[in-house]
């Protein structure tokens, strides 16, 4: 299983890109909707990674699809801006998931 990057910005993709992480700059809804169906497409892609600006701006969208799908697994990661993220934000939501405090 490979990764696949949707980034909102050229400077995410290209450091993913020398990782060796495949992926697609967008910027409008139209384009994400599109990205999203693409990574849904290829079978050998497991982990799609998303930068957080493009999960602030469209979350209706994201958890629709976190929702209706279980593969691939859905990842929001910072981007050059940083996280918005407190942070403990791993241990709450694994608290969260598991419900047990670690």
């Amino acid at each position: 299983m490979k990764m696949y990057l949707i980034s909102d910005n050229v400077d995410t993709y290209t450091g993913m890109r020398l990782a060796g992480v495949d992926g697609v700059v967008v910027h409008e809804r139209e384009e994400l909707y599109q990205a999203l169906q693409d990574a849904l497409q290829d079978k050998t892609v497991g982990i799609v990674l998303l930068t957080e600006k493009l999960g602030r701006e469209f979350p209706d969208m994201i958890d629709q699809f976190r929702l209706e799908r279980k593969m691939p697994l859905l990842v929001e990661i910072p981007d050059r801006h940083g996280t918005g993220r407190s942070k403990d934000f791993i241990t709450s939501y694994i608290t969260e998931a598991i419900g047990l405090k670690l």
